[in-house]
C-alpha cells in the first residue's frame, strides 16, 4: 500500500507514481476517500497515470479532516510535490472540486488541466446539516441527497451505510469548509482546461451549478451525465470515464 509521509503525517493514496503518463490525481468530497474513484481507475487510458488520495484524517490517511478549503489546497500541493511528479491533471468530486478550482486560481503553474465534477463555485450546505453535526451526529437524511431516485438500490444502501458508519466530526469539518467557500466572483480567471461533469438527477450540486462553471471558465466544456446524481462517477462510471478520456485526448495530447 502506498503511503507518503506528508506534514508528519502518513497519507495513504492509491496508484503508482513510477507509472509513465500525465499525472492525473483525484480528489474526493466531504467524508469519501480514494475508493470514490475505484472505477475511473480501472478505465483510464495509457496516457494516464492515475493516482487518488486519501485526505488529513480520511480513509487511511492520518491527521485531522480541515474545516478549510485553502488548507486542502495547500495540503493537496505539498503532497503532489513530494511525489515529484511535475505538472498534473487535477480531478475533484463535490468538495475535492472546490479544491480544484481553488488550486487553479493560487497555483496554475502545476495544473495541465481540471476534472470538476458535482461542484460549484460556492458550496452552501443546508444548516440543519450543520447543527446536527455539531451535536456530534451524521444527518440520516444526507444519504438521500447523493443519488439519482433511479441508482441501484445496492449503491444507495452503501451510501446509506458509508455515512452511518462516518465519524461526525469529519463531516463537520469538510461541510464547514464547503459552507465557507465562494469562488463565484473570481472562476473566470482561471486560464486551464477544465472538463465540468454533472449528473442530471445531482441534487446536492445542481445542474445550475455547473453550467455557471462553464459559462465563467474561459477554456472549459460541460458533460451533462443523463440518468445520474451526485455520485456520478459511481452510477454512470462508463459516461463519466467516456467524458473523461475524451478530455484528456483532445486538451492534454
Amino acid at each position: 500500500m502506498p503511503y507518503l509521509e506528508v506534514d508528519g503525517k502518513s497519507i495513504y493514496y492509491s496508484g503508482n507514481k513510477n507509472r509513465e503518463g500525465t499525472p492525473l490525481l483525484f480528489c474526493h468530497g466531504s467524508g469519501g476517500g480514494h475508493h470514490h474513484w475505484l472505477y475511473q481507475f480501472k478505465a483510464m487510458p495509457p496516457a494516464v497515470n492515475p493516482l487518488a488520495v486519501d485526505l488529513p484524517g480520511h480513509g487511511r490517511s492520518e491527521g485531522k479532516a480541515l474545516d478549510d478549503i485553502d488548507a486542502y489546497r495547500d495540503f493537496i500541493r505539498r503532497f503532489f510535490n513530494a511525489l515529484g511528479l511535475g505538472s498534473f491533471v487535477l480531478a475533484g468530486h463535490s468538495m475535492g472540486g472546490a479544491i480544484a478550482l481553488s488550486y487553479a486560481l493560487k497555483y496554475p503553474e502545476d495544473l495541465r488541466g481540471l476534472i470538476l465534477l458535482g461542484t460549484g463555485a460556492r458550496l452552501r450546505v443546508l444548516p440543519a446539516f450543520l447543527e446536527e453535526l455539531r451535536q456530534g451526529r451524521v444527518p440520516e437524511a444526507m444519504a438521500g441527497y447523493l443519488y439519482a431516485p433511479d441508482a441501484p438500490e445496492e449503491l444507495i444502501d452503501l451510501g446509506r451505510k458509508e455515512i452511518e458508519n462516518s465519524e461526525p466530526s469529519i463531516y463537520l469539518a469538510d461541510l464547514t469548509a464547503c459552507d465557507n467557500f465562494n469562488l463565484i466572483d473570481k472562476i473566470s480567471r482561471i486560464t486551464v482546461p477544465a472538463l465540468i461533469i454533472c449528473g442530471s438527477e445531482d441534487s446536492m450540486t445542481p445542474v445550475k451549478y455547473s453550467r455557471y462553471l462553464d459559462e465563467h471558465i474561459p477554456q472549459s466544456r460541460l458533460e451533462i451525465i443523463e440518468g445520474a446524481g451526485h455520485m456520478a462517477m459511481l452510477e454512470q462510471a462508463e459516461a463519466v470515464n467516456r467524458a473523461i478520456a475524451k478530455f484528456i485526448k483532445e486538451e492534454l495530447s
